[in-house]
This record gives structure tokens, C-alpha cells and sequence, in this order.
């Protein structure tokens, strides 16, 4: 009895241990961290030099089942916003719908954007190898010289994705950590979510975050819209801060989202801006859900006690696409 009891204790500690080295991470204040980030987090060649996907090869059939067994209620939210139709200081394009015919047999209409779905406003997902690069290179090394030649994305476009992402997904709702959030339910332009402050949300809302998983931070910044207007990202943006990176590693998360571009601003890591972007797409291969609107689903998952649901985003199939417009869907 005496050696089964050393036996589990020296079991558990040795598990003790490999959780707390698996979840070490660097520091994230210079360009220097930065660039290091960058080359030791890379997964580039990890599934393959032609992969394009990046970890969300950890989407896998099991674990779309496992996701589906998440819907209980049958409830559906909607995580996009309402497509903007006018311009606005935080609206980089917006849509312009024209009605084209109205007869007593119908009506159809004309659907244009008056630029790129890309920036501060429109829901949209990232294509991993070509919309960001880093020292001219995409995702698992893909050169901007060879999107020139494709006049788009030869590899890891957005048609990658064109079955859909189906999986487990963790909203985190930032607004719920103590002292952080306004009385209004949002966070200041500029506040940070660190590393520690997604551990912190996990105890808070009874979660661990595991391979596969898609988790979307919730700022409030549509509710913060609403009530004060719109702002120019200049003035700062609640979000992801840079050591976020670390996490995604080293809990082989899939996809990350926010209600605006994921990104803290200012980004408190030496001059570099939106460094979250290059770390997630071009050397994890952490595809970036932009401008998703969480107001409701933060409500739902209050309401129930709970912040995982099935997690469902179909983009349109653009081939060498560079992202694309989308409506997600969280179902419970």
C-alpha cells in the first residue's frame, strides 16, 4: 500500500510538472522578444512544407464530435455583427447596397463593398498564408513575389477552409475579470488580456482551453460603440496582448477571434504594431477571426453558466482568396 501511495504522488507531481513547464512562457515588451517569439514558436514544416491549415490541423473529426455533444439547448447566437452601410471614423469601407428592381413579381439588389472587407469594421476571417507576412514571407514560408505571380493566394487561401470550422468554442469574456471592466460592460481602448489573465478567466469561468478549440475574446467594444459612438483606433483598442501567443501554442488552439482586430493598441511591445497578427498567422498558423460582435452570446453564456458551445463559421469559397466576409455561429 505504502509504495502504490509514492508511486501516485511521485505520478502526480511529475504531471504537476509537465503542466507548468508546457504552460511557461516568455516575456513581451521589446522588438527583440518579439522577433525571438517569432522564430521559436514558428511551426512552420510541422504538418508538412505544402500544409495549409496550421493548427487547426488540431480540428479533427473526433474532436468536431466532441463539439457537437456540446449543444444541449439547441439555442443558436450569432457571432457577427450587422454589415455597416455607412461611413463611420472606425470604418475602413462599408457596404453600399443599391436596389436594382422592384416589380410586382419581386425585387433583387446590388451588393458592393466600397473597399476591403479587411480593417475595424466588417466580420471577416484571415486567409494563413498570404494577408499577413513577416521579412516578405506568409505561413510555412510562402513569399510575397509568389502571390504576386498568382495575382492571390496560391497557398493557404481562404478556399482552405471551404468546408467550414467546426469545433469546440471558448468565449472568453474579458468584461468579467475583476476591476478591468466599466460599469457599462466594456473595457477601455488599450486595456491588455495577457497570458495570466486568460488563466485567470479559465478559473473564473470553469473552462480549460484544449487543442482544437477556437476561443474569442469579448471587450465589449460594440456595446462601447453604441453608447458613445464610434472611435478611431488611434485612441487605443481593449485586446489580445502579444504573450497571447505562448498560449495559443502551448494549448494548440485553432483559431482566435475578437470584437474588433484581436490585436491590443496600442500593443506595448516596442514599436511593433499588431504584433498578434504576425505571430498567430505567419509563425503559429492561428488563423484571426476580426470584428465578431459577442454581446449576445456573453448574455446566453451568463444566462446558462457556461462558455463552450459548437462553434460553426463557413467563409465563401474564393479560391486564392485572402479572407472573407462571414456570419459564425455559436450553437448550445
Amino acid at each position: 500500500m505504502h509504495t502504490t501511495r509514492v508511486f501516485i504522488l511521485l505520478a502526480l507531481s511529475a504531471f504537476s510538472q509537465a503542466t507548468m513547464a508546457q504552460d511557461k512562457h516568455q516575456s513581451m515588451e521589446t522588438n527583440e522578444d518579439f522577433h525571438r517569439a517569432m522564430e521559436e514558436l514558428s511551426n512552420w514544416g510541422r504538418w508538412g512544407d505544402d500544409d495549409e491549415l496550421g493548427q487547426a490541423n488540431f480540428i479533427t473529426k473526433e474532436k468536431r464530435v466532441r463539439a457537437a455533444a456540446l449543444v444541449r439547448e439547441g439555442i443558436t447566437v450569432s457571432l457577427a455583427h450587422d454589415v455597416v452601410q455607412e461611413d463611420a471614423v472606425d470604418t475602413s469601407a462599408y457596404l453600399n447596397r443599391e436596389v436594382v428592381r422592384v416589380s410586382p413579381t419581386g425585387a433583387s439588389d446590388k451588393l458592393e463593398y466600397t473597399g476591403s472587407y479587411h480593417g475595424t469594421i466588417h466580420s471577416h476571417l484571415d486567409s494563413l498564408d498570404c494577408h499577413i507576412m513577416y521579412e516578405g514571407k506568409g505561413y510555412n514560408g510562402l513569399g510575397y513575389e509568389e502571390v504576386e505571380a498568382a495575382n492571390g493566394c496560391p497557398r493557404g487561401s481562404i478556399h482552405a477552409h471551404r468546408n467550414g470550422v467546426i469545433t469546440r468554442g471558448i468565449l472568453f469574456d474579458a468584461t468579467l475579470l475583476p476591476g478591468r471592466s466599466t460599469s457599462e460592460g466594456w473595457l477601455e481602448p488599450g486595456t491588455p488580456i495577457t497570458y495570466e489573465d486568460l488563466e485567470t478567466l479559465e478559473e473564473i469561468q470553469g473552462i480549460r482551453v484544449e487543442p482544437g478549440d477556437v476561443i474569442l475574446l469579448h471587450t465589449g467594444r460594440w456595446i462601447r460603440r453604441n453608447a458613445l459612438g464610434a472611435w478611431p483606433t488611434s485612441e487605443g483598442v481593449a485586446g489580445y496582448h502579444a504573450d497571447v501567443a505562448y498560449f495559443l501554442k502551448n494549448r494548440g488552439v485553432a483559431m482566435i477571434g475578437h470584437d474588433m482586430f484581436n490585436d491590443v493598441s496600442p500593443s506595448g511591445v516596442g514599436d511593433i504594431s499588431l504584433p498578434l497578427h504576425s505571430l498567430a498567422l505567419v509563425s503559429l498558423g492561428v488563423s484571426i477571426f476580426d470584428n465578431l460582435d459577442f454581446t449576445e452570446v456573453a448574455e446566453v453564456a451568463k444566462e446558462l453558466g457556461r462558455y463552450e458551445f459548437l462553434f460553426m463559421a463557413s467563409p465563401l469559397r474564393i479560391q486564392k482568396g485572402m479572407g472573407s466576409p462571414l456570419n459564425p455561429i455559436a450553437m448550445f
